[in-house]
């Protein structure tokens, strides 16, 4: 069996990823790139890379095995020095840059096209990972109101207008009123916003509102799932949120038991649906 390439970013993921790939017995290769820190790497095969030499890396993965590549994390767009291009980062130049320019989605397809040019297999993180998926239902001891699912329903709308023109996969609902987006900053800092820009709500008895994240239509699941843990639910408290609504298997749940586990500590709930 071929090797696994993680590319990886920062949070959680790539080190469950190359975590199960170790236990597992599995061969597999972290590629870490400039400026990147990955504290947890040690004791983990890594690949030191750079953007802007496509071709070394291309080179290195192949002569370590690796014939199949998944992403995660979350990763800043690059700053490119054309001065520093390899001959391949040279070739596919008005690719990478016309990706840049592009959506958020446009250039993760992208990244994962010129992976495939070059004979690369690209999966996504659910396949290396299935046990990662939300699985249907409310785990938490906690069971969304009737408005709470009323606000759900609302975000649902939203992000599905949002998801059309290639704007993130997050929003905050509460009373019927958005109170965040999500954006190319990502679910923390929508929600750190919510919580520092706290809105009168129209009944102070009502529902305090919900964190619903879901893909966006025509999302390629390979490279962006959505993913909640423990963390989320922690942002969702100090946004004075009630819960957190996902869809079953297009969402990754970074420790299902650790995430349950904190949702009921802080009193919010987790709706699968």
């Amino acid at each position: 069996m071929d090797g696994l390439g993680i590319i990886a970013g920062s949070g959680v993921l790539p080190k469950l990823l190359a975590e199960n790939c170790k236990a597992q017995g599995c061969k597999y290769i972290v590629v870490r790139f400039q400026g990147m820190e990955l504290e947890w790497s040690a004791g983990h095969p890594v690949l030191e890379a750079t953007f802007e030499k496509p071709g070394k890396l291309f080179k290195q993965l192949r002569k370590a095995g690796v014939q199949t590549i998944t992403m995660g994390g979350g990763m800043v767009r690059p700053r490119l020095n054309p001065l520093r291009l390899d001959a391949t980062g040279l070739r596919l130049a008005p690719v990478i840059m016309k990706a840049m320019k592009a959506g958020d989605g446009s250039t993760l397809g992208i990244v994962a096209a010129l992976f495939e040019a070059e004979s690369f297999r690209v999966i996504g993180v659910h396949e290396a990972l299935p046990s990662l998926l939300a699985k249907q239902g409310i785990p938490t001891k906690r069971q969304p109101s009737e408005e709470d699912r009323q606000d759900a329903a609302r975000a649902d709308v939203i992000i599905q207008a949002l998801g059309a023109v290639d704007v993130g996969q997050g929003a905050v609902v509460a009373q019927g009123i958005c109170l965040g987006l999500e954006s190319i900053q990502g679910t923390d800092a929508m929600l750190r916003f919510v919580a520092q820009n706290a809105v009168r709500l129209p009944d102070k008895n009502g529902s305090k509102g919900v964190l619903v994240k879901q893909p966006k239509p025509g999302q390629d699941m390979r490279l962006d799932m959505p993913a909640i843990g423990p963390d989320t639910f922690s942002a969702a408290c100090k946004a004075g949120l009630s819960g957190v609504v996902v869809r079953a298997g297009t969402t990754l749940v970074l420790g299902q038991d650790e995430t349950v586990a904190r949702a009921d500590e802080l009193g919010l709930f987790l709706w699968v649906i």
